[in-house]
């Protein structure tokens, strides 16, 4: 199933990881059943689960038997009322949703797409958007994936290397902030730019 939360499944996965948990309780509870009971069915809806994810993967049409499509309730600032019946969607979850996503006014929202996985996807109107960097004409300078470098103490050697530092360079930039040692530090994050954010140990805690 790939790295999902619960709420990200789709219906036919939630129901197979049910049934795989209610499979494999069967044997644990009950030792006059062989352990080899409970896994081979669990082997074969798993390998069922392969099928079926490539079968998703190369079809279209089966993709969209098995998972659904998504459903636009907001389109043009008009709620979809006929959309909201067919998916069961009420006003109060779709208001809640829209505050989750930082919107309190359906007229503001261009497209509001329930997807899938039952999350609501919001695509405001452009006026309502946040300005970009290119957009104001303005120059930004990346600043690339800030790595941890201290954690409660701990110096991951790797992250500093992949950094391109040593730790002359790390000991420097602790001095400058006034820590001892890395016992004082829980987090230390630095970027490509060599930006750091550090987090002194609570040593009350």
């Amino acid at each position: 199933m790939g790295k999902r939360q619960v709420g990200e499944l789709e219906p036919s996965e939630l129901v197979l990881s049910l049934i795989i948990a209610d499979l494999a309780s069967v044997p644990m509870q009950d030792y006059g059943i062989p352990l080899l009971t409970g896994i081979l069915p669990i082997l074969a809806l798993l390998a069922m689960t392969m099928i079926l994810s490539v079968l998703t993967m190369k079809s279209v049409r089966f993709r969209a038997l098995m998972c659904g499509r998504p459903s636009i309730v907001i389109r043009d600032g008009l709620v979809d009322q006929r959309e909201m019946a067919r998916n069961r969607l009420t006003i109060d979850e779709l208001l809640e949703e829209l505050r989750a996503k930082g919107y309190t006014d359906p007229a503001t929202v261009k497209y509001a797409i329930l997807e899938t996985n039952g999350q609501l996807s919001v695509l405001p109107y452009a006026n309502q958007k946040p300005p970009t960097a290119q957009q104001l004409q303005v120059s930004a300078e990346e600043s690339g994936l800030p790595l941890v470098v201290i954690s409660d103490g701990r110096l991951l050697e790797h992250n500093l290397r992949a950094l391109g530092r040593d730790r002359k360079w790390l000991d420097q930039r602790l001095e400058e902030r006034g820590c001892s040692g890395l016992e004082a530090v829980f987090l230390l994050l630095v970027d490509q730019t060599g930006s750091i954010y550090l987090a002194r140990k609570d040593m009350s805690v």
